[in-house]
């Protein structure tokens, strides 16, 4: 018994010590980066409305690398919005 407390400490230690992070929206609930209005960037995790206004202001972009690729954010608040945003392109 005292085995299986020793090795279910440094765990709950862990999950204590570390908020848990959001589980990742799948690409197809990502916010689309193109089309989206700054009401909706605004629900990204992180963004303010400086930066939404930012995005949407410098549209159009390939990637959403070109966040960063153009100077459109800094590397910190790129780094927290990537995972819930998308860059979808209009087919020509």
């Amino acid at each position: 018994m005292a085995a299986n407390a020793a090795s279910g400490h440094p765990q709950s230690a862990a999950s204590q010590a570390a908020p848990k992070p959001k589980p990742l929206p799948p690409p197809e609930a990502r916010i689309d980066i193109n089309h989206a209005s700054v009401d909706e960037l605004l629900k990204v995790p992180g963004m303010t409305s400086s930066w939404a206004g930012r995005i949407v202001r410098f549209r159009p972009y390939r990637t959403k690398q070109d966040l960063l690729d153009r100077g459109v954010l800094p590397s910190d608040v790129y780094d927290r919005i990537k995972d819930y945003v998308i860059a979808h392109r209009d087919e020509e």
